[in-house]
């Protein structure tokens, strides 16, 4: 059952247990909070995950390490792109695999509107959570901008792997930066719409003011990334602290709250899109000429003219396939920005193909695992407000 009230036969009060999930639309993922209620007032909160279990990390020991890349994708499916950076980046930093300066740039641009999409994903959702309907259909007419730009790309619009392990898998096509203008000329209005409608909406503050409350000390404590933490005021983005992809080439600023409420995780986010924005205009206003891939044997395979004409080329071409990319043994960790935080992979290698083991460290698992603290003392009505604002993507949460 996805909602179901029974009394406590043990317990002698009014107290009731309430089933939230896993399949309730408002849980935004396939997740379970046992609650238990004096009235409508959360005494007790119990959360429970496991209801997506994909086996990312098991399977990915069975695969070549360039086969990785389509199972990242479907950790946060809301932005797939950022996973497969944080993937790639972390075998190419561990190989000392340099991206030219093409890839780089568009890695950054394709990056941060991923961010942008995954932010709406958010906003639009949890408003309507709080009866604010209207602006889903601005957040989703958004996102629906960046979907056209990433059909171009690839064909596909949600699990793309686009990204390769040193570079990009083809160069972009003739018509992206006319559609890419075009995103960056429609997309914010509908954005600065959202924001018009509930930045001083006496409903949405009173919903969203004091509720869910994370101290900077408590989100700290939990491991807070992302905007989940910024808005708490912790000034930490891997894209300032450790710049990855040529970050540190661009203006912009992370924004921060100072209360940790729902209303201030609202806003970060908000915010931290219209930063997107200004980021990628600044790719498109000087973005470099010349090759999306790096040209490095170990990790690229080669143009097909090469693998057709030569027998290098060939030869090349077979063990890359066959054989896969060969990353030394040991241990290495990597980590980058994600739209809900740090994103970060532990590989372990044991110098042949194939992973020898893969851990990853999604930021949503540290956020989920305070809910059963946030919402004690609230109602049944503000937990529906909380967790749309820490937007939660059960894929990531998988054990």
């Amino acid at each position: 059952m996805t909602l179901m009230t029974t009394a406590l036969a043990e317990n002698s009060g009014n107290y009731q247990i309430l089933n939230f999930g896993p399949a309730q639309p408002i849980m935004h993922g396939a997740l379970r909070l046992k609650l238990k209620l004096d009235g409508e007032t959360i005494v007790a909160a119990r959360m429970e995950i496991g209801y997506l279990h994909r086996c990312f990390e098991k399977m990915s020991e069975l695969q070549t390490w360039s086969g990785v890349i389509p199972f990242t994708d479907r950790l946060n499916y809301c932005s797939s792109l950022m996973n497969n950076l944080g993937y790639c980046t972390a075998v190419e930093d561990w190989m000392g695999i340099k991206v030219p300066p093409r890839g780089q740039a568009l890695r950054v641009f394709l990056n941060e509107m991923h961010r942008i999409m995954d932010h709406c994903t958010c906003l639009g959702p949890g408003l309507v959570d709080l009866g604010a309907l209207t602006n889903m259909w601005y957040t989703f007419t958004a996102r629906e901008f960046g979907y056209k730009v990433i059909e171009e790309l690839c064909g596909s619009r949600l699990t793309t792997s686009y990204l390769r392990i040193g570079g990009l898998t083809r160069d972009v096509p003739p018509s992206f930066v006319a559609k890419a203008r075009e995103f960056l000329r429609e997309a914010p209005r509908f954005l600065d719409d959202v924001r018009r409608l509930v930045e001083k909406n006496r409903i949405f503050i009173e919903r969203t003011k004091n509720i869910g409350v994370v101290s900077y000390e408590d989100a700290m404590a939990w491991g807070f990334t992302g905007p989940c933490a910024r808005a708490s005021g912790v000034n930490y983005d891997v894209r300032k602290v450790r710049p990855y992809s040529g970050y540190e080439n661009y203006d912009f600023e992370i924004p921060l709250g100072a209360s940790g409420d729902v209303y201030d995780r609202y806003l970060v986010r908000l915010e931290e899109v219209r930063q997107s924005f200004r980021i990628m205009q600044q790719v498109l206003d000087d973005l470099p000429d010349g090759p999306v891939r790096a040209d490095d044997a170990r990790a690229v395979l080669p143009p097909k003219r090469e693998t057709y004409n030569s027998i290098e080329g060939l030869m090349n071409h077979f063990k890359l396939i066959f054989d896969g990319i060969q990353v030394p043994a040991g241990e290495w960790y990597s980590f980058t920005e994600a739209a809900n935080g740090e994103l970060g992979f532990f590989l372990v290698s044991d110098g042949g193909g194939r992973p020898y083991r893969i851990k990853v460290r999604p930021p949503c698992f540290a956020i989920c695992q305070a809910i059963e603290k946030m919402v004690v003392g609230h109602m049944v009505a503000d937990l529906t407000a909380v967790i749309g604002s820490l937007n939660i993507v059960a894929g990531e949460l998988d054990r």
